[in-house]
């Protein structure tokens, strides 16, 4: 007797278990799905309104320099199981504008590797995209 109540009460978790798979399954694809929807919508709408901005041309000083590298590991479907790694680095520099503002952008590397910190010039910008740095000398 106590085999069957034992047997009979497992087998009611896991249905209730493999009742409840589908939901939870449901949910988290929906949230990984709502994760995607999200960071495109912020994309395109960043660079909706960058085209939107104006091309601007203000006298800066670089303030700061910062260089962010990303690591990627590639796995062969081939059969030697060998693993290929690469990295991508993406350059930052922080602009001091005359009104004391501060702003990062994204800089080329050929850009970034010409900029010293205490550079001062004529910051051409769109938005949030570097156009160009012009050093006064």
């Amino acid at each position: 007797m106590f085999n069957n109540n034992f047997e009979s009460g497992f087998h009611n978790n896991v249905d209730t278990m493999f009742n409840f798979f589908p939901i939870i399954f449901g949910i988290i694809f929906f949230l990984i799905i709502g994760v995607f929807v999200v960071v495109i919508v912020k994309g395109l709408t960043q660079w909706n309104k960058n085209n939107n901005s104006p091309v601007l041309t203000v006298e800066a000083k670089v303030v700061a320099k910062r260089a962010d590298v990303s690591h990627h590991t590639h796995h062969n479907t081939d059969s030697t199981g060998m693993h290929h790694t690469s990295s991508s680095t993406t350059y930052y520099v922080t602009f001091q504008v005359e009104s004391g503002d501060r702003m990062e952008l994204h800089v080329p590397n050929s850009e970034y590797g010409m900029l010293v910190e205490g550079d001062e010039g004529r910051l051409t910008f769109q938005g949030t995209r570097f156009k160009g740095f012009e050093r006064a000398y």
